[in-house]
């Protein structure tokens, strides 16, 4: 099987065609996920993707194996899952088998984690942020080597690996498309320099979604997290995608009000809202010039929207993927 990936390495972040994913968790019974897989794929979304969290969501690896089963071109992958919760030698050959069963269409999202209730709720140390990232940054290592052809050894302070010839191989070679999310400097940075894609995120350093987090998805706050990226990739950034999950859709011809009240319910000032990159507000006309324009800014080509929004966006998908 051939190599499979979904970027061309000759464009530079702002050239990049747009994709478009969608980011789904939980369904009422298999016979809805799977319906969901294929609708997604059928509307013209290029990812299905899944959190990784201990709350009310399927568990990503037999979901997204399940979602892959059923559709013929559909990539899949976790935003992202958690180095913490398993070790990254079993995560390594769960990714690996994923790409195999469906023949190249994994993307490995990977995280140090940051949702304080899963680690209290797991009786798990929620470790500094320090101690949290150093084990994500040899537990990204350990996946990577693991892929590789031939046996691989690790040591580290927190993993040892010794001599293993993980198998089975990926068929994405030399792995599946990496991709980071990252909201402060120091992870931005390791993204930059590690990543096939870098999502572009809220600072989660306060472990729970709330006013800390919000602050930081203004379009300003938005400036400084690429120019850190820009800036630590360095020759690396015309091979870098970059990503923003999008959290506030409305799809509206009213698109005044619809920002009025996002927020309102967030408590900003409505023009943060206009203006920052994680909200997508308005008529699909609209909605399509602000994502030129975003793209143009700060170069995020690939766009992801919730299950709630795959039919409402899917007028946006028909004019932009791809281009």
């Amino acid at each position: 099987m051939q190599s499979v990936t979904p970027y061309d390495q000759d464009m530079t972040p702002h050239q990049r065609p747009f994709r478009f994913g969608v980011q789904a968790s939980r369904s009422t019974d298999g016979k809805g996920w799977t319906e969901l897989a294929r609708r997604v794929e059928a509307t013209g979304y290029d990812v299905l993707t899944m959190p990784d969290h201990f709350d009310d969501q399927l568990a990503p690896v037999p979901a997204l194996t399940a979602a892959a089963a059923v559709t013929t071109a559909l990539r899949v992958g976790a935003l992202v899952w958690d180095n913490d919760y398993k070790h990254p030698l079993v995560l390594a050959k769960e990714l690996a088998t994923m790409d195999v069963l469906s023949e190249g269409r994994v993307e490995i999202g990977l995280g140090a984690g940051w949702m304080i209730a899963d680690y209290e709720q797991a009786g798990m140390p929620y470790d500094s942020a320090k101690v949290r990232i150093d084990r994500f940054v040899e537990g990204l290592a350990i996946i990577k080597g693991l892929m590789h052809d031939g046996p691989f050894s690790f040591s580290g302070e927190h993993y040892t690996i010794t001599n293993h010839d993980g198998r089975p191989k990926p068929v994405q070679k030399p792995h599946p498309p990496v991709l980071i999310g990252g909201g402060g400097k120091r992870v931005l940075s390791i993204a930059a320099r590690e990543a096939d894609i870098v999502g572009i995120n809220a600072t989660m350093s306060a472990g729970v979604i709330g006013p800390d987090a919000f602050s930081s998805m203004t379009a300003e706050a938005v400036d400084e997290k690429v120019a850190i990226t820009k800036t630590a990739a360095g020759d690396r950034w015309s091979d870098i995608e970059l990503n923003v999950r999008a959290f506030l859709v409305s799809v509206t011809d009213d698109a005044d009000q619809a920002a009025e009240n996002i927020a309102t319910m967030l408590g900003v000032e409505k023009s943060m809202v206009e203006h920052s990159p994680f909200a997508l507000v308005g008529p699909p006309s609209k909605i399509v010039d602000d994502l030129l324009a975003r793209r143009e800014k700060w170069g995020f080509s690939y766009i992801i929207v919730g299950s709630a929004d795959v039919d409402a966006f899917a007028p946006v998908v028909a004019q932009l993927a791809g281009r």
